[in-house]
């Protein structure tokens, strides 16, 4: 038996790939076929487009797949049957960071709009047709939206009266001079999958130790190992410099003055805190990467 899992391709494939190695996962892509390879026998991956993801996998075709909060909402806005896809995990990571996207309405820093109510009667061009449908309803306000094929930051004004585009920074759209007006949605990764294939043991579990893993992978970003020694009379100036994900690990070592100590930090504090540590007597301080920290 094999899972069939959708990898996203286009914006998020890099960083989705990099997350699974980093679960422990290797995905091979050839730039010849839809179908990489990953060195684990149980999975059969295929590229799609996260904005297509929903679908198949409601349909079936796929078992499970990695897509955005938004696609799913596009996709059920529309012909998408609702109820028929689980989420599995919530994943916080996109193509440049980890953390959230936006879908955001924005109109030229020189025009006279806003907020959603001055577009009435106007233009929107984005590619999330049917959740932008969906906001501007709830909005009371009625525009025509366009479909964007990419390039959307630059309809304003001769194309489109404004836009609804994502961002996960927004330097795209201040390179544009466009002016945010209100955050449509936020979105982030999930792994989903179809109720049915949830009701099979094995998949189930399967999918969900993968989950497990890529959340680990998630955890651990940002962060490092510390390892040091000191002495049992100095250990409290010690922790009382180190922040911990829970507390710091303490154990004996051989010469009963001396402890071992260990703990998580993020890797930003680093190099500000080993010279603290150093005069606060610590010794054999040792930074190691992180792979995977389960919760």
């Amino acid at each position: 038996m094999k899972l069939k899992l959708g990898i996203p391709k286009g914006s998020l494939q890099d960083a989705t790939i990099q997350l699974f190695t980093r679960a422990g996962f290797n995905i091979y892509v050839s730039s010849r076929s839809y179908f990489p390879a990953i060195d684990d026998p149980e999975i059969e991956c295929m590229l799609i487009r996260a904005q297509e993801m929903a679908r198949y996998v409601s349909d079936g075709v796929l078992d499970a797949g990695l897509t955005g909060q938004d696609w799913i909402a596009e996709h059920e806005a529309g012909d998408g049957r609702t109820g028929v896809l689980e989420s599995v995990a919530d994943l916080i990571y996109a193509k440049q960071s980890f953390g959230k996207v936006q879908w955001v309405l924005a109109a030229p820093e020189d025009s006279p709009f806003k907020s959603a109510q001055d577009l009435e009667g106007k233009t929107i061009a984005t590619e999330l047709v049917r959740a932008t449908k969906a906001y501007f309803a709830r909005q009371r306000v009625n525009v025509r939206v366009e479909f964007s094929w990419g390039a959307t930051e630059v309809k304003p004004p001769m194309l489109a009266d404004a836009i609804v585009e994502v961002t996960e920074t927004g330097s795209s759209l201040r390179a544009n001079r466009l002016r945010i007006l209100d955050v449509v949605m936020e979105s982030n990764t999930q792994l989903i999958a179809n109720t049915t294939v949830m009701a099979d043991a094995w998949k189930r579990t399967k999918l969900e130790n993968i989950a497990l893993l890529l959340k680990a992978a998630i955890a651990a970003q940002g962060r490092v190992g510390l390892m040091l020694n000191v002495r049992r009379a100095d250990l409290a100036a010690v922790l009382a410099l180190l922040p911990a994900l829970q507390r710091p690990t303490i154990s004996g070592l051989s010469d009963d003055e001396w402890v071992a100590v260990n703990t998580i930090i993020e890797e930003r504090t680093v190099r500000d805190l080993i010279p603290k540590l150093k005069i606060a007597r610590a010794q054999g301080i040792v930074e190691y990467p992180l792979n995977k920290i389960v919760l």
